[in-house]
């Protein structure tokens, strides 16, 4: 079974830097997609960012490219997310998510595979 616990979400100023974490088995699972996602009150959920459980290149969304990375840490079980240059509209929830059955499937704007596993979400405040 996966599990994942996201942190590090808090309230910082414009411009500022959050790094968020996501730990849990889904490193147990070699052929695996790990993406974060955000939710903002009354919007869509939007993909920001995934990468395959055994590491490469990540995908970004547009509105984050630029000025979030990610990062594997298999030695801790962990994918971070550094978020720099904060804008006030990056305020939401933010989600990690795995699909364990295969690897991230990125098109045009949007992932297609299907994550069957969340995080309980971590809260990111960007004030102006």
């Amino acid at each position: 079974q996966v599990q994942l616990v996201e942190s590090g979400g808090g309230s910082v100023q414009a411009g500022g830097s959050l790094r968020l974490s996501c730990v849990g088995s889904i490193f147990l699972y070699s052929s695996a997609c790990m993406g974060w996602f955000r939710q903002a009150p009354g919007k869509e959920r939007e993909v920001i960012a995934a990468v395959n459980s055994r590491g490469g290149v990540p995908y970004y969304g547009d509105s984050v490219k630029g000025r979030f990375t990610l990062a594997l840490d298999n030695a801790k079980s962990t994918l971070y997310l550094q978020m720099n240059s904060l804008k006030p509209e990056d305020t939401a929830v933010y989600y990690c998510a795995a699909d364990a059955t295969a690897f991230c499937q990125w098109t045009v704007g949007r992932l297609l595979n299907n994550f069957f596993y969340w995080g309980q979400g971590t809260q990111v405040t960007v004030s102006s």
